[in-house]
């Protein structure tokens, strides 16, 4: 395991350096230094020596990719790519490109708990719901409760979260007034805030997760091993739970494990309809604003979650399945 772990390491740094390259070489063919500087600073009518302050300032003095003047290493080393990418994989991401220059790592630590706050409560209950509900399904296979609960996961998996959201506004928030329509308070008081989110995205997702979960235990539903569990005279709840979901937890993990970087990231339209200020929000302002440095930075911590997410769901199928072996 030791050496899977290390090759999978090495295969996720090539990665990140692919991304990374990627990232500046996608920004900088819309943007130069100089349209970026005017951006910021107020448009065009700036003068060439507040563009060259504000280019010294954040970094951008320097050569995009390469310098004709220098040779050798130091044409690599000189130049903004370079320098960026090594502070990068420092997790030192700098100060913002915008006029107020905010610390980005700062920004990051303090957004993140927000976005954990609605975030994990999702995904747990978006777990335990969507397994239960699909359980349900399976147990009252070929009834009505099975047929009208597909029927309800299509007619939810068909709409919009837009619509969640915006009818759970109207509704909650307008005519019975329960919860506030959008905001963050801390404390105890960010329940009232970030109940309704939590609650609509669980249902945005419910229809999808609950219908993939019914398709899997009733592929597992139809082999030999539950055949004798019951013929053995254990009850269909037993096979249920004691042997169907516990073999069909395998996709189960890899569906929940795919979430796993949302969890840290935030969720990008709910945070911003909602207005929690979390790590969601934090992008959307940046991409808004061209925003770079900002820009930049949570694509690389986006796929650095990725990577240990994926590396995380493949150590989790070993202690799901014993016969799984990671070589």
């Amino acid at each position: 395991m030791l050496n899977y772990l290390i090759r999978r390491l090495g295969y996720g740094a090539l990665i990140l350096i692919g991304v990374n390259l990627f990232t500046f070489f996608l920004f900088f063919s819309v943007n130069t230094p100089d349209d970026m500087a005017r951006l910021n600073i107020g448009g065009k009518r700036v003068t060439q020596d507040q563009i060259e302050k504000w280019k010294t300032e954040r970094g951008y003095d320097k050569p995009v990719y390469w310098d004709a003047k220098e040779q050798g290493a130091a044409k690599l080393t000189h130049t903004i790519v370079w320098e960026r990418s090594v502070s990068l994989f420092a997790l030192d991401f700098g100060r913002s490109d915008s006029q107020n220059a905010v610390d980005i790592g700062h920004e990051i630590k303090t957004r993140m708990s927000v976005s954990l706050q609605l975030a994990v409560p999702i995904f747990i209950l978006q777990v335990f719901v969507s397994t239960a509900f699909a359980l349900l399904l399976v147990f009252f296979r070929h009834s009505r409760i099975d047929f009208w609960g597909v029927v309800l996961c299509v007619v939810m998996l068909s709409i919009s979260s837009l619509f969640y959201i915006i009818v759970g506004q109207v509704f909650f928030s307008r005519m019975l007034h329960l919860v506030p329509i959008s905001g963050y308070e801390g404390g105890l008081t960010a329940v009232k805030f970030l109940a309704l989110p939590v609650i609509l995205s669980l249902i945005s997702r419910l229809g999808t997760e609950a219908r993939l979960y019914r398709a899997m235990f009733l592929e597992e539903i139809g082999k030999d091993y539950v055949r004798t569990a019951r013929a053995k005279g254990l009850g269909e709840s037993v096979v249920l739970f004691r042997h169907v979901l516990k073999n069909a937890a395998i996709p189960i993990i890899t569906s929940a494990g795919s979430y796993l970087p949302y969890v840290f990231l935030g969720s990008l339209v709910f945070e911003s309809f909602f207005g929690i200020p979390g790590l969601g929000a934090f992008v959307i302002d940046a991409i808004t604003g061209q925003d770079f440095a900002i820009v930049r930075s949570m694509v690389f911590l986006g796929a650095v979650l990725y990577i240990a997410s994926n590396v995380l769901i493949d150590l989790t199928y070993t202690w799901a399945d014993p016969r799984v072996r990671l070589t």
